[in-house]
């Protein structure tokens, strides 16, 4: 699949004519909890000549494909990338620190470098929070509800724990998530599922587990208590991305 993958990536570059940044795996693969039919989220970061960015008419900042079998592909522009950089986009360290890469060039160690001077505790606790109020309100609160959604909940509520004990960006793959900070007396049931999720189909479904939901339920109320204390982060200076933007495109 992996080369199936770049030939599509290097095709869409020839296409779009496009210079891709770096392209990496996002969601369930690089977060480490796939299931056997999980499809392949594919993002990419992608610069365009530099006279593309002095027209007139507005261009599109994405590019998606569609849906192909198991294959998920888009990206953003790099315009669009250093805009979510500046407003401290999570999703944006995630793919940076993806632990799957289908392509990079220097710009991946660039953003390694240079990205944290923009990173800030209190959007990225909002961001994971609302991440896992909307899954849990959702899917959860029925008597039988599809396994995944307990991930997609568990996940973002570690994250936050992470946050507020190390105000750094947490980390990509689910089992540091876990090691650091799932307290122990749910460490049976949470790598039960873990085990059962890597082994099951997507849409598993499974009984409600009570003794998790009360965690969850537990969780947002004091990651909002803590939110709610919390100065409101500083503006970045745009100066230091604006001569980023120029440098890139000065390379192609």
């Amino acid at each position: 699949m992996e080369k199936q993958i770049i030939t599509k990536l290097h095709n869409l570059e020839a296409k779009e004519n496009i210079k891709i940044l770096l392209a990496v795996e996002s969601g369930s693969r690089a977060w480490g909890f796939a299931s056997p039919d999980s499809d392949y989220d594919v993002r990419f970061i992608y610069v365009r000549p530099q006279e593309e960015y002095l027209r007139l008419e507005k261009k599109r900042d994405v590019i998606e494909l569609p849906i192909e079998e198991e294959l998920d592909i888009n990206g953003w522009d790099l315009q669009k990338t250093l805009r979510l950089l500046h407003k401290s986009n999570p999703t944006l360290w995630e793919w940076v620190y993806s632990p799957i890469i289908y392509l990079e060039t220097e710009f991946l160690e660039t953003c390694q470098n240079e990205m944290n001077a923009y990173f800030s505790v209190k959007r990225s606790l909002y961001h994971y929070l609302s991440m896992a109020e909307k899954n849990y309100r959702e899917y959860l609160r029925k008597d039988d509800v599809r396994m995944k959604k307990y991930f997609y909940v568990l996940r973002p509520i570690l994250a936050c724990r992470w946050l507020l004990n190390r105000k750094t960006p947490p980390p990509v793959l689910f089992t540091e998530l876990l090691a650091a900070e799932l307290p122990t007396p749910l460490e049976t049931e949470v790598y039960s599922l873990l085990e059962l999720k890597q082994h099951s189909p997507e849409v598993k479904i499974i009984p409600r587990i009570d003794k998790l939901n009360a965690y969850l339920d537990i969780s947002v109320a004091e990651i909002k208590k803590e939110l709610q204390r919390m100065d409101e982060s500083p503006v970045a200076d745009w100066k230091e991305l604006n001569a980023w933007f120029l440098r890139e495109l000065n390379k192609n």
